[in-house]
């Protein structure tokens, strides 16, 4: 009778863990579906987008388990839900620290996102220099018989904030957490380096969108007949040109 418990028990364990992480699936697909759209929307409508790349993780079962017993919480599915808030994870990547906030605030303005909370690691950095912006959101995910409410982990950086932070996660992989003190000083300076080139990098995007907006660059062609749009040219019904009082040539 005992090992039939056990059977069963592991049973109802795979099958909530099963569901478990379809649902986190489905939460990321569902905000990277979003992501893209805003990424499509900025390059079509301003030749520019914020967003250079996204990467998504999903927590393994074996790490989700592991926690849940470090804490010392029953394994059930509401609880799993409740206590661990980083099963889904969603990285965005941006050239500059302004496309940042502008992603952000994108992201707090889709009616379906319950935001949760947001840390901004970039104004107030971690002692070790660690700097992004962290939100967690609620996703809406509609299953066949009822709609769940997902939590992901957003976090929003720049390339040199990426990078920093991969290389940061590589030392102390090696060192399995027992990193010489002077590494993790090189690290800090290496954040403060990073952090410089971003303001920079910055600096160089505001002055040459100045000067496109004083040599009065824009989405249309010199020529009216022929607009351009997502580089391709097309050429204007006649009808159009004599109600805008241009003849083709």
């Amino acid at each position: 009778m005992g090992s039939e418990l056990r059977i069963e028990q592991l049973k109802q364990m795979k099958y909530e863990l099963t569901k478990l992480l379809l649902l986190y699936r489905c939460a990321l697909d569902e905000i990277e579906t979003k992501i893209n759209i805003l990424k499509q929307e900025f390059q079509a409508l301003h030749d520019y987008s914020p967003i250079e790349h996204t990467k998504s993780r999903i927590k393994t079962p074996e790490s989700i388990l592991e926690k849940m017993i470090r804490k010392n919480l029953d394994l059930s599915f509401s609880t799993i839900k409740e206590n661990i808030k980083d099963i889904a994870g969603l990285r965005i990547t941006c050239s500059f620290i302004p496309d940042i906030y502008n992603v952000q605030e994108m992201l707090m303005k889709q009616n379906d996102l319950e935001v949760l909370e947001i840390k901004d690691y970039i104004e107030s950095p971690k002692p070790n220099g660690y700097r992004s912006l962290h939100m967690l959101v609620n996703v809406p995910v509609f299953m066949s018989d009822s709609v769940e409410k997902v939590c992901v982990e957003i976090q929003i950086r720049t390339i040199a904030m990426d990078f920093w932070a991969s290389l940061e996660h590589k030392i102390f992989y090696k060192y399995r957490q027992t990193v010489p003190e002077q590494l993790l000083k090189e690290l800090k300076n290496a954040a403060e380096s990073a952090h410089s080139l971003d303001l920079q990098m910055g600096d160089l995007h505001r002055e040459i969108d100045e000067i496109k907006h004083m040599q009065g660059e824009d989405d249309f062609d010199i020529d009216i007949r022929k607009l351009v749009i997502n580089n391709q040219q097309f050429l204007l019904p006649e009808t159009l040109l004599e109600l805008l009082g241009e003849k083709r040539k």
